[in-house]
């Protein structure tokens, strides 16, 4: 059940508020409003939410078009960040279960984009 309101910027929205202009129950389906009383504060200058506005187009209170009233997750942080997360380094063992010292992980080749691609501090002594 949610109310349909009238009240000031700096108010929040479930504190004090100048009229009770409506109400809808989203599990009937039903909008109550009273449309002269909206159309007026909209004269005055209040400022319709894009929830609101989208029941009303909804119910056929008015004739105008339907508002965006949320925004998509954004792509391009995951892509930056590199999507998904690198597993997990796995400890190095010999077959008798040992784990390997530095100097036996040194002698793994190193992959070719590793050995070509600048190290960080390199980068930035460029900058």
């Amino acid at each position: 059940y949610f109310r349909v309101v009238v009240l000031e910027h700096t108010k929040k929205t479930k504190g004090e508020f100048l009229e009770l202009l409506g109400s809808y129950d989203p599990h009937k389906k039903a909008l109550q409003a009273q449309k002269e009383r909206i159309e007026y504060w909209i004269s005055k200058g209040a400022q319709i939410s894009p929830t609101v506005n989208n029941l009303l187009v909804n119910y056929k209170y008015w004739d105008k078009s339907k508002m965006a009233s949320w925004k998509p997750k954004s792509k391009s942080k995951t892509k930056e960040a590199g999507g998904i997360k690198p597993a997990p380094a796995k400890k190095l063992t010999s077959e008798s279960g040992e784990i390997l010292n530095a100097e036996a992980r040194s002698e793994t080749p190193a992959t070719e984009s590793q050995s070509e691609a600048p190290s960080a501090e390199a980068v930035t002594a460029n900058i």
